[in-house]
C-alpha cells in the first residue's frame, strides 16, 4: 500500500478508535448528525489493531459488542472495480474465506478522496464482502446491516461510494445496540 493508503488507513484507525483530534478534523464538512456520530467515538470507541503485512486485512477493530476485520480501499473515482487489478480480487476471495471459517463478517472501507473539496459530509463508506452463508450472533447483524458489494457481468466485485454504509451511520448503528 502506497502513502497514501497509509494515510488513509491511519485515519480510519484513529477514528474508530476515539481520537478526538482527528474526529474534528473529520467531521469539518459533515452534517450535525454525522459529527456526533463520529464524536461519540470518544466515549466508546474499538480498540483497532493495524494488521502485519498485506494479507487481505489492514485493521482489526474489537469491541465487547463487535470484532471485524477491516480492509481499507480509498480513491477519487466514486466506484472502484476490483477488475482493475486481479490481486484485488483475490485478497478479497481469500479473506472471505477466512472470515466464514471463523464467522467473521469481512468489511472494506472505502474513503473517497475529496479533490477539489467537491464532496461534502461523512466521507467514508463501509461494505462487506460476500460470504457463501449466513453469519450468527454479532456478525450476523453487520452482515444484514452493511451493504455487501455488488459483482459485476464478469464476476468481479464493485464498490459504488454511494451504495455504501456511512461510517457514522455504522457508529450510530453500533451504539444503539449498546443501550
Amino acid at each position: 500500500m502506497g502513502a497514501q493508503g497509509d494515510l488513509y488507513e491511519r485515519e480510519l484507525k484513529h477514528l474508530l478508535s476515539g481520537d478526538a483530534a482527528v474526529i474534528e478534523k473529520v467531521i469539518k464538512t459533515c452534517t450535525d448528525q454525522e459529527a456526533e456520530a463520529y464524536r461519540s467515538l470518544v466515549d466508546t470507541p474499538f480498540m483497532v489493531v493495524r494488521a502485519a503485512g498485506s494479507h487481505g486485512v489492514d485493521l482489526i477493530a474489537l469491541r465487547w459488542d463487535f470484532s471485524f476485520p477491516i480492509e481499507v480501499k480509498s480513491s477519487g473515482d466514486f466506484v472502484l472495480h476490483f477488475s482493475r487489478n486481479p490481486r484485488l480480487g483475490e485478497q478479497a476471495e481469500n479473506m472471505a474465506i477466512e472470515c466464514a471459517r471463523s464467522q467473521l463478517l469481512p468489511i472494506y472501507a472505502f474513503r473517497l478522496k475529496k479533490s477539489g473539496g467537491n464532496v461534502k459530509g461523512d466521507p467514508w463508506r463501509l461494505f462487506c464482502l460476500p460470504v457463501p452463508e449466513d453469519l450468527r450472533g454479532p456478525a450476523g447483524l453487520l452482515q444484514r446491516r452493511i451493504p455487501c458489494m455488488c459483482r459485476g457481468p464478469s464476476g468481479n466485485l464493485i464498490m459504488r461510494w454511494e451504495e455504501g454504509m456511512k461510517l457514522s451511520d455504522f457508529v450510530r448503528y453500533a451504539n444503539m445496540k449498546m443501550e
